[in-house]
Formats: C-alpha cells, sequence, structure tokens
C-alpha cells in the first residue's frame, strides 16, 4: 500500500510539472527551472540587456542584436505592431521635455515590437511631426515601420532619464548571503512577470534638438529561450 501511495505521489507531482511546463510553451516561454543558479543566470542576462539599451542609440537595433543572438525566432527582425485605437495627449512636463509650447502639434504612438511571434517590448512614443522629414512621417503615418528604424537619417542619440526595474529574481541583499536565498514560492518552474524593466528616454538629432519621448516596458519573452543546462 505504502508503495502504491509514493507512486501515486510521484504520478501527481510529474503531472504537476507538466502542466506548468505546457503551460510555458503554449506562451511561447520556454520553462526555466527554479534552482539558485537559473536566477543568477536570469539576474545576468536582464541586467545585460538593460545595460545595452542604457549605452545604444536605438533600442529597437538592440532588440534585433538580442533577438538574433538568442535565436528567439527564424527571421531577427523587429516589427512593430501599432495599436491606432490608443492616444495618449502629451503632458505639460513632456511638452517640456521636448521644448515645445502648448500649440505645437506632437503625435503619439502606441507598439507592440515583436521579433517573430514573441513581444520584446510595449512602447508609448510622444514624437514632434515638425522635427522629422516628410518621408519619416509619411512612413510612420501609413505602416508599422519601428520608430527607431524610421528615423536612423536623423543620427538620433538616446538620454534615459528613468530606469524601473519592475523585476528581480533574487531578493534585495542576496549578495550579502551566505547562500542565494530560496523563494519561498519557488516551484519546478521559475514564476518570470511579463514586465522586466521600464525606460524613459528623449531622442535627439545629429543638432541635439529633442524631437521624441519614449516610454517603453521590456517583456518577459526576452527570455523565450531554452536555458542553459544547470
Amino acid at each position: 500500500m505504502r508503495k502504491s501511495s509514493e507512486w501515486r505521489g510521484a504520478l501527481l507531482i510529474a503531472a504537476a510539472i507538466l502542466a506548468v511546463t505546457g503551460r510555458a510553451h503554449a506562451e511561447g516561454q520556454p520553462p526555466w527551472p527554479d534552482t539558485p543558479i537559473a536566477r543568477l543566470e536570469a539576474l545576468a542576462l536582464v541586467q545585460s540587456l538593460n545595460a545595452e539599451l542604457l549605452a545604444s542609440r536605438s533600442a529597437t537595433l538592440t532588440l534585433e542584436k538580442w533577438c538574433a543572438d538568442h535565436k528567439l525566432a527564424a527571421m531577427p527582425k523587429i516589427v512593430a505592431r501599432l495599436d491606432r485605437g490608443v492616444d495618449k495627449p502629451a503632458t505639460a512636463e513632456q511638452r517640456d521635455h521636448l521644448k515645445v509650447d502648448a500649440n505645437e502639434p506632437i503625435k503619439f504612438r502606441h507598439v507592440e515590437l515583436s521579433c517573430g511571434t514573441q513581444v520584446l517590448s510595449i512602447a508609448d512614443n510622444w514624437y514632434v511631426p515638425s522635427r522629422l522629414t516628410a518621408d519619416m512621417n509619411q512612413t510612420l503615418e501609413t505602416t508599422d515601420t519601428p520608430f527607431g528604424k524610421a528615423v536612423l537619417p536623423l543620427a538620433p542619440t538616446r538620454e534615459t532619464f528613468a530606469v524601473n526595474v519592475l523585476w528581480s529574481p533574487l531578493p534585495s541583499g542576496w549578495e550579502t548571503a551566505a547562500t542565494v536565498p530560496a523563494d519561498k514560492d519557488a516551484g519546478p518552474i521559475l514564476k518570470i512577470p511579463r514586465a522586466l524593466f521600464e525606460h524613459r528616454a528623449l531622442l535627439f538629432n545629429k543638432d541635439k534638438v529633442p524631437f521624441s519621448e519614449v516610454d517603453e516596458i521590456y517583456q518577459h519573452a526576452l527570455l523565450a529561450f531554452v536555458p542553459p543546462d544547470f
């Protein structure tokens, strides 16, 4: 009877693991094991990408390289899925950031930046049409071209003024602990939330004139690859 009970318990555990794994695959998120080493690996990857984005001129090109390096899609190309049903008027603070008065038109874009089927970033973008070329404005109005690619001829630079870490796989103070603390809610699969970190930045042209403000929230699909064999 004891052996029978043990087998039933093992089968129930296996079924639970398969169910979680199946859900992860269905959502396009390969399962990461919930182990201290896996958490350290996830932390290193997220911090590495965060640093690359902060140092880059174009978030779009950085994401495209990340997609290619980590084989997130057969064709590692970033596509902007534009939602024309969303509108957020620029605030007085944003107009001040962009150095325009209350009468200057500002356009808004809400996009999902995807690589294959993976949504890597959700971005809000306020931009000043008068500071772009006619071709750029037409491209942004009539296509789903990523903003960063559309404005490349401006030789843009980014100035990030806010960074918000939305998830850390390790608790605060872990680096001074004797061992990596276990999560009290740990299971066989690491729970990775949808939002990892957020950047708010200004884009400037080569004459250091601001022409766009962006609010980007980077998504868990950035880790949608099979992790190393721990």
